[in-house]
């Protein structure tokens, strides 16, 4: 916002129509020293009062205002323009990944855990394999507990040998089991371990829920449509 274009259009607005600081100032019921300082930057009229002047005047409020507005939508439609960029960026970079790994096959996971749905799927070659987990439910009953923390974490198990594959939290504090879930996915690239050595259910998930101290702890196994080929 510009003060001094402001007083200026002001003025000039008032001094076209041929009117006094008076008339100016009856006309929005303001006094004439309020309208004295508005033309010499020394104040600005409330954004109501100025909603007025632009619609008696026929003045675009931006204009008043500097275009602060018209830069935020700018600025706005940049970012939204930047974000379809690298969305195509990533489409092709898929794409090419596969056409470059043309024996790249896909299984589904799922789970047998009752309380829990699970929806997600690996797509691996004979070098490497990826994993993805966008949906996970709660269905164990209704669950109106608020949480001070949970924290979702994707393991793999290998005999007696478990690794932490990947963990998503949220910095929010008292939520539901729920809305948390709502925003758990996982996205793993280039794993190191192949399909082959994923026996069923040698993934799963780990949901570990507290509040005032106490943990509710939940193993969510992960099984394969079909063994890997």
């Amino acid at each position: 916002m510009n003060p001094e274009k402001i007083s200026k259009i002001i003025k000039e607005i008032r001094l076209k129509s041929g009117m006094t600081q008076k008339e100016f100032a009856d006309k929005y019921n303001v006094t004439y020293q309020a309208v004295s300082k508005w033309e010499n930057a020394k104040n600005l009229p409330d954004v109501s009062i100025l909603k007025e002047i632009c619609q008696d005047f026929n003045l675009d409020i931006n204009e008043l205002l500097g275009n602060e507005i018209n830069k935020k939508k700018s600025k706005g439609r940049y970012l939204a323009v930047i974000g379809f960029a690298i969305v195509i960026i990533l489409l092709i970079a898929v794409f090419v990944i596969m056409s470059h790994n043309k024996d790249f096959e896909f299984k589904t996971l799922s789970t047998s855990c009752d309380n829990f749905t699970v929806s997600g799927t690996i797509s691996y070659s004979d070098k490497k394999s990826a994993i993805y987990i966008s949906n996970v439910t709660y269905c164990g009953g209704d669950d109106e507990t608020e949480y001070d923390q949970i924290e979702c974490t994707l393991y793999e198990k290998d005999g007696d040998i478990i690794s932490k594959i990947s963990s998503f939290k949220e910095n929010r504090k008292k939520m539901k089991i729920e809305e948390f879930l709502k925003n758990v996915n996982f996205t793993i690239d280039n794993y190191k371990s192949v399909c082959k050595k994923y026996d069923n259910e040698s993934l799963f998930l780990s949901i570990k829920a507290t509040v005032a101290g106490k943990a509710t702890n939940y193993d969510i196994p992960l099984a394969l449509n079909d063994e890997c080929n």
